[in-house]
């Protein structure tokens, strides 16, 4: 695909140029920020939390708002001037974003308002409440198109995830490390495998790139991994084009349902994690559901698919010396690089990776844990308003009509369903082997 295959290399400018880098910038000011405010008290950095209703004393939702309208509105003006800033330097329409970020921070507070109920806010979260505040708009009035500027779901996600690796201290991914590699890299590779037999030998399907494209998207981490896969096997467009999007409608659903059945059965929630971190096809995603079932769930997610990130680049040499050697049988076909990888890789991983080795190795032995806490506290609080703006804009994005124009692909959508569900029983089974305590002794991660 020659329109995939590039010659790429680090550029000073892609830091200040791209939306992965600007994560990162964006993520640690806010830490920088949180640190400051809790160590030396000099000013308060707190986002904004509404109150519980629907109890004796607070029986109104309209008491949810008690003593939370300035530190709503402040919140706001925080979000909305970082990201804004860095949508500046990117050469976006700041202007246009200004206007339609404050609705979009209406709705996820809407979102945050329902979840409030003490009736149901162990039920259903506010990642449900905004997906659902979302779709209900894009699927009635329709999105409008002086607010899409402000619909920037991978950018807040991303920022969030930054923050969040913060949370993650190192001492917990080296319990968790054995545990997390049994679970990514014994089942990822196995389900790559399945999947193009499946594809070839069963469903016979004449594309081979879009079948090693879906199995890798499927299999790793949806779209950074679907694009280094069609750039190994010179996949076409329209093959990428439409294993993305099977992979992010699936993504959506599987986010969505997965922590509720979690929670309906009563699995262990470091199971469901680490079910959901190897399933979910993308990472955002994946941190968004862990979220959903609870703290812990998000990190053990979290970490599976950290750990599970770090096949994209084996997987796509792996895809390109395969096709080059046994599916097209062209000494001239392409390679995919280390440069290439480089490019491909979602750089927001960093982020979340150098937030955790700074706060496991210079702020937690500076502060101790109760200190630590502290600033991550505070960080916290921003990083839950990241991942909610983020939910809301998916729902802004997805349309029920497109979305079931995209899943009438025959062959395609049979081999991402099946490859899916042995993805699903293969990485419950081998979770619960690792993490049950019948056979290895369960990880003790520290919140």
């Amino acid at each position: 695909m020659s329109d995939v295959v590039t010659t790429s290399k680090f550029e000073w400018k892609d830091l200040i140029n791209k939306e992965d880098w600007w994560a990162i910038w964006l993520g640690f000011i806010i830490l920088i920020l949180s640190f400051i405010s809790s160590t030396t008290g000099t000013f308060s950095f707190k986002a904004a939390k509404l109150n519980t209703w629907g109890v004796e004393k607070a029986p109104s939702i309209f008491d949810s708002f008690n003593g939370t309208l300035p530190s709503l509105l402040i919140t706001m003006i925080i979000l909305g001037a970082l990201f804004a800033i860095g949508l500046k330097v990117m050469g976006g329409d700041v202007g246009k974003f200004l206007i339609g970020f404050p609705v979009v921070f209406i709705l996820s507070t809407l979102a945050y308002l329902f979840s409030a109920n003490a009736g149901i806010k162990n039920y259903l979260g506010y990642a449900f409440w905004a997906l659902a505040i979302g779709l209900l708009v894009s699927n009635t009035i329709k999105t409008p198109e002086w607010l899409k500027p402000a619909v920037k779901t991978e950018y807040y996600i991303k920022t969030g995830l930054v923050v969040m690796g913060s949370g993650v201290l190192f001492s917990n991914i080296v319990k968790f490390g054995i545990y997390g590699l049994g679970i990514a890299w014994f089942v990822t590779p196995i389900v790559v495998i399945f999947m193009w037999y499946y594809g070839t030998r069963v469903l016979k399907m004449v594309s081979k790139p879009m079948i090693i494209v879906i199995a890798t998207a499927t299999s790793v981490c949806g779209v950074s991994a679907a694009i280094a896969a069609a750039a190994a096997s010179k996949a076409k467009k329209e093959d990428l084009t439409f294993a993305i999007g099977l992979t992010l409608i699936f993504t959506v659903i599987m986010m969505i349902f997965m922590p509720m059945i979690i929670k309906a059965i009563g699995m262990n929630e470091m199971i469901g994690g680490a079910w959901m971190g190897g399933t979910i096809d993308a990472t955002g995603a994946v941190v968004l559901a862990g979220e959903a079932l609870g703290p812990l769930a998000g990190q053990v997610a979290a970490m599976v698919k950290m750990i599970q990130n770090v096949l994209i680049g084996v997987i796509a040499f792996a895809i390109a010396v395969f096709f080059a050697t046994k599916v097209d049988k062209d000494v001239d076909g392409p390679a995919v690089g280390a440069s290439e990888i480089w490019h491909r890789f979602p750089k927001f991983i960093l982020g979340f990776i150098a937030a955790s080795v700074i706060f496991s190795f210079i702020v937690e032995p500076v502060l101790g844990a109760a200190g630590t806490k502290g600033v991550t506290g505070l960080a916290k609080g921003f990083r839950g308003w990241c991942f909610c703006l983020a939910f809301t804009c998916i729902g802004l994005e997805s349309n029920f009509k497109d979305m079931a124009e995209l899943v009438q692909g025959g062959k395609p959508l049979m081999l991402y369903i099946v490859g899916q569900t042995f993805n699903l029983v293969l990485t419950l089974l081998v979770a619960w082997l690792l993490l049950s305590g019948i056979i290895f002794p369960i990880p003790n991660l520290t919140m």
